[in-house]
């Protein structure tokens, strides 16, 4: 087994046993365990393998600074800390010095070890082993669009006691497992890439699509359009792991428009325009607003149509002034696509709740949007209408041939 490098994260000012222990398993499976300590408030214990003196210095502070500022201004005292960790870690990143991250704590170690791992390679090993790994208002910051592992130790973690060391000790085999077993983050595919959005309301699109761009040579990536996965995607895009885009569903652009639950952010199809990467983009989701568990939109909303799927999955009809605001949305991003790009739209729905007899089914309000594309897009940028619905497998088989179109297009250009 080759060896590989884990850097341990923490804050050895106020924990110490618990990292030794952590440190000596890792090395007794045959790998290299590298403390980063990032202490903030006192004297370490025992110094780091990098000390948090080295840290606070490459964040721009000397640790004395950073131990008044913790007193007085907490965020700057943890920014810096942060800002250091992250100068080390890409550092380490260039000369292959690091193969997995681990970080163990409570909250402030919870918010410093994420907030590192955030910002490296999707694909590379992150665990967190925290007691606030369950907390529902704190676990969607830590692993924001990355792929951070959270493992819930129950207990906090404050001195070794029976309870704790078992989930140290998973803590330690996730993370050797993962090194052991982890392909690498640099990986190179023989087929195009493509990724495509999708979501239960046109999986019956969604799924032949994947089939069919399999038959035509590409690698297909489905991206669950939540609010988050379709982030991901976007933020994948920018670091160049897709070479095309099927936006089904476009979902995202609506929900952050009318601040639903599943807002995508403010650059949803920004990234594959700008990034010169083709893209179809299709309606789905659009006609629907998502506010289970949100009281203030549920009474705003109340004499809309509404589809209950469970009380967190309540969707409302969208109006025909809200779709023509998102047309201008997806038109304004769409003109500055520096490759092929295209808009498929469905005459007969853009989802399995926007069909004839079904609650948001609103042919008028979906028209809204064909027309504000026609006034809005350039003229280069096509659109166009099928006479089908959006979740069958017809459609899905269009988006696929409208995209190697597209795609044969870019080629040709480039070659």
């Amino acid at each position: 087994m080759n060896q590989k490098t884990i850097v341990i994260i923490a804050n050895l000012d106020t924990r110490g046993a618990e990292f030794k222990m952590v440190k000596e398993m890792i090395e007794g499976r045959g790998h290299r365990a590298l403390l980063l300590d990032f202490s903030m408030e006192q004297e370490p214990f025992f110094a780091g393998d990098i000390t948090c003196e080295t840290v606070a210095k490459e964040g721009g502070l000397e640790i004395s600074e950073v131990r008044r500022l913790y007193r007085t201004e907490r965020i700057k005292a943890t920014e810096n800390q942060v800002r250091g960790a992250k100068k080390i870690m890409r550092r380490l990143l260039d000369e292959d010095g690091v193969h997995g991250v681990l970080g163990v704590g409570g909250g402030t170690a919870s918010l410093v070890a994420t907030s590192i791992m955030q910002g490296l390679p999707f694909g590379m090993p992150k665990l967190m082993a925290s007691s606030m790994a369950a907390h529902p208002k704190y676990v969607g910051k830590y692993v924001g669009t990355k792929d951070i592992t959270m493992l819930n130790t129950v207990v906090d973690v404050v001195e070794l006691n029976p309870i704790l060391k078992i989930q140290l000790i998973n803590a330690v085999g996730a993370i050797c497992g993962m090194v052991e077993l982890s392909p690498g983050w640099k990986v190179e595919f023989d087929k195009p890439v493509v990724a495509i959005t999708s979501f239960g309301f046109a999986e019956r699109a969604v799924e032949p699509a994947i089939h069919f761009l399999r038959d035509k040579g590409y690698i297909p990536v489905p991206c669950h359009a939540q609010g988050r996965g379709d982030r991901a995607m976007d933020e994948l895009i920018r670091d160049g792991w897709f070479q095309g885009v099927i936006d089904i569903v476009s979902r995202g652009v609506g929900e952050t428009l009318l601040d639903g639950n599943c807002a995508a952010g403010d650059d949803r199809l920004l990234a594959a325009s700008e990034a010169g990467i083709p893209q179809v983009v299709a309606p789905s989701g659009l006609e629907m607003l998502s506010v289970g568990g949100r009281p203030e939109l549920l009474e705003r909303y109340k004499d809309r149509p509404q589809a209950v799927i469970d009380k967190l999955r309540i969707e409302v009809r969208t109006s025909a002034a809200e779709v023509a605001q998102m047309a201008e949305i997806i038109a304004k991003r769409l003109n500055l696509a520096k490759a092929p790009c295209a808009v498929l739209i469905p005459l007969k729905g853009w989802s399995s709740l926007d069909k004839e007899g079904r609650a948001l089914y609103d042919p008028q309000a979906n028209g809204a949007l064909t027309r504000v594309l026609k006034e809005r897009l350039k003229p280069d940028i096509p659109i166009k209408e099928v006479n089908l619905h959006l979740n069958t497998p017809e459609f899905g088989q269009e988006a696929v041939t409208l995209f190697h179109q597209l795609y044969t297009q870019k080629q040709e250009q480039l070659s």
